[in-house]
């Protein structure tokens, strides 16, 4: 549907700037940048118009329990960190979700105590 709106004013658009560049016989460039920059306003516009409404009752059900989570997902972000370094998350058949990191990470080297041993 929205796609069709967008279409609609676009064609409605091109409709109402023929009238203009027939006038001229040489149009400018600068009067088609404005045609095509009020179309595109016209056309976000209807977007907006049209999405509003649901993003409005998205955030009336999902607002609350997303504040409620909002400590929780902190934490996981931190200790995530960049999500590119690692794969597509894999569900497993009991349920458990795995995410696998792309390139392992090394474990650091044992650090030698007082005496210089190494706990192994």
């Amino acid at each position: 549907m929205n796609r069709i709106a967008a279409a609609s004013a676009l064609a409605a658009l091109t409709i109402a700037a023929s009238p203009v560049c027939a006038q001229e016989a040489k149009p400018s460039t600068e009067e088609g940048f404005s045609l095509l920059e009020e179309g595109a306003k016209i056309i976000l516009r209807s977007l907006m118009d049209e999405v509003e409404p649901a993003l409005k009752d998205m955030h009336k059900q999902f607002g609350e329990a997303v504040g409620e989570m909002g400590p929780a997902l902190q934490k996981l972000a931190e200790m995530i960190g960049d999500v590119r370094n690692y794969e597509p998350p894999e569900m497993l058949p009991n349920g458990d979700i795995i995410l696998r990191r792309k390139t392992p990470l090394v474990p650091a080297p044992p650090e030698p105590g007082p005496n210089g041993e190494i706990d192994l």
